[in-house]
């Protein structure tokens, strides 16, 4: 199960001081995303207690590099809002900490993207919104483009997991976010995935092999099953 990545605006309560302390809420509640999710109040009450009880605190990462930790969050908690952080970058050894320090005090840098697994959820199949009841908070990272690439890609999916139908422009982007050039995002756009939305007679499946690897190769992901 590959580990799902969440953009937020950094709603920062206090940017970080000389010794790299900052706060402010890292999730919200009750608003739809364009995952077309909501994250419900107690959705991280049982992760917390289990990092809690571990002895263990979340890193704050940058750019969702996991091997590069640039701080850690010493309170997460949930309130009214949503989940409420206060952190701590290690600024006299981790050089991104203190570019994000900078950025973030000159609100050039704005962006915040958690890293998690979605334990328990809902779906309301009227407003199509799926209800997300318990997250496993992985970490949660300091960004400059909240619209992460991988959180891209997840949209994607979301889109098919909910039985929507993506545009070619969404394929071709996603294919440019894997490494395809542009000519060769849009050539496979307009032949390959443009012909697959043309099988209008029932519900299209993924038949076609060589399209289906195109698929897997942008994003690994697979079509649905109706």
């Amino acid at each position: 199960m590959n580990v799902k990545r969440r953009a937020f605006p950094l709603a920062i309560k206090a940017a970080p001081d000389g010794e790299g302390r900052f706060s402010g809420h890292v999730s919200v509640f009750g608003t739809p995303d364009s995952y077309r999710e909501v994250v419900a109040p107690g959705a991280f009450a049982a992760s917390l207690a289990a990092t809690k009880a571990a002895g263990r605190t979340v890193p704050v990462c940058w750019q969702h590099r996991m091997d590069e930790p640039i701080g850690a969050w010493t309170r997460l908690e949930e309130d009214d809002k949503g989940l409420y952080g206060e952190g701590t970058l290690w600024l006299d050894v981790a050089p991104y900490a203190r570019i994000a320090q900078r950025g973030m005090a000159a609100g050039c840098i704005s962006g915040l993207s958690i890293g998690y697994f979605v334990t328990a959820d809902s779906f309301n199949d009227v407003e199509r919104i799926r209800t997300l009841t318990g997250i496993e908070l992985v970490e949660a990272s300091i960004v400059t483009d909240p619209a992460h690439s991988d959180a891209r890609i997840d949209v994607v999916k979301a889109k098919l997991a909910a039985g929507e139908g993506i545009t070619d422009r969404e394929f071709e982007s996603t294919l440019r976010e894997k490494g395809f050039s542009r000519s060769e995002a849009a050539d496979i756009a307009a032949h390959g995935f443009k012909a697959w939305t043309r099988r209008e007679a029932g519900q299209p499946q993924a038949e076609d092999g060589a399209l289906a690897g195109l698929i897997q190769a942008a994003g690994a992901y697979q079509l649905p099953s109706f």
